[in-house]
């Protein structure tokens, strides 16, 4: 998804790629020397605790190498630009917004994780074929500076129609629909909002309105957006950026001291509903443990670990929410959500419809 991380994934984790040497049936030189090894690939907010990571290496036997592959939607392009020679095991970040395209061009084989009955009901998908995993879920919302409106003596926007009013020119950074997962979250909620045929109209209001669309997420949020540590240090000049639900409790966790309430706030009528999952690559060298590990993203140690370091919700039965996402930055209360085969059909076309229209 995203991206949300905050921090630097942990270098004790690792970056690798592999290479492609070998036979492609993993018993080879190769295989034989890999097949202790787990290659995670992802997009560059995966983040997990050095002590959880580690707790599955001695449990399972397995080290876990991750490659960091930018930003979501490039990280599954590339994945399926590579799944012939793939270049690890295991998938994590495709989420719905762009599952239908993972799904569509066989980057996954069917695999059902030990740990996968305990999903909530409403994150599960693909029932029939078992080829991702659900493992989080978080909301794509627009954020707000909280000083700058304070001071502006200006009410925060609250709703996708306040956007477009004329108290809110040039104050709105967002993604690339085409590039960022957050983007195209963003633009998907419009279109559950305001439909197929009304969807188009609201962005020529919010272009006219002086919408700023920048690659993704880590620009928008940590330049472009006036409200984040990062975008202070930067200079940013853009009070509301599209981010995510958990954004805030971020600025309070990573700031110090940690302020008594969050910098920054959420537009709760803005955000859309978005779930990421993992899956096995068809053509992974190490299958036993690419399983070994999906498993592993399900069981209750990693699920309660997850929210803090990838500030996303868990997804499963019994998993701890912690207490700075209740106070500062809680789910919303009625996203947008869009069924997949709905984002399946549209997806692309409603992609380059954006484009001619916001960025031409």
């Amino acid at each position: 998804m995203h991206i949300k991380s905050f921090v630097a994934v942990a270098v004790g984790l690792g970056l690798v790629t592999l290479s492609a040497c070998g036979s492609s049936d993993g018993k080879g030189t190769s295989g034989a020397a890999e097949s202790k090894t787990v290659t995670l690939v992802s997009h560059d907010s995966w983040a997990a605790s050095k002590s959880v990571i580690a707790a599955f290496e001695k449990s399972s036997g397995y080290t876990v190498k991750v490659l960091k592959d930018g930003d979501a939607g490039q990280a599954v392009n590339k994945a399926i630009l590579t799944k012939d020679n793939p270049q690890g095991d295991v998938f994590f970040g495709v989420d719905n917004t762009l599952l239908s395209r993972a799904l569509d061009n066989g980057l996954f084989q069917p695999y059902q994780p030990k740990g996968s009955d305990l999903v909530l009901p409403q994150y599960r998908a693909d029932q029939a074929k078992h080829r991702v995993t659900p493992i989080d879920s978080g909301d794509i919302c627009v954020n707000y500076d909280k000083k700058y409106f304070a001071d502006h003596k200006l009410t925060p926007p609250a709703s996708f129609d306040d956007l477009v009013k004329p108290q809110y020119k040039n104050l709105l950074v967002t993604e690339n629909a085409a590039t960022s997962s957050p983007g195209l979250g963003f633009l998907l909620g419009t279109a559950a909002k305001y439909g197929d045929g009304g969807w188009q109209d609201y962005w020529k209001k919010l272009k006219a309105n002086g919408v700023k669309v920048v690659d993704g997420w880590e620009q928008a949020y940590d330049q472009e957006f006036s409200g984040s540590a990062g975008g202070k240090k930067a200079k940013g000049d853009r009070p509301l950026v599209v981010s995510y639900a958990s954004s805030p409790p971020a600025e309070v966790v990573y700031a110090d001291p940690r302020p008594k309430t969050a910098p920054t706030g959420v537009a709760d009528g803005t955000c859309f509903r978005q779930i990421e999952y993992a899956g096995l690559l068809g053509n992974a060298r190490n299958t036993k443990g690419g399983k070994a590990f999906i498993d592993f993203l399900l069981t209750k140690r990693f699920q309660d670990d997850m929210p803090l370091n990838m500030f996303v919700y868990p997804v499963t039965k019994g998993a701890q929410v912690p207490p700075e996402f209740t106070k500062y930055g809680p789910q919303a209360k009625n996203p947008e959500t869009m069924a997949p085969d709905k984002i399946a059909a549209n997806r692309d076309q409603w992609v380059r419809s954006w484009t001619s229209l916001v960025l031409k």
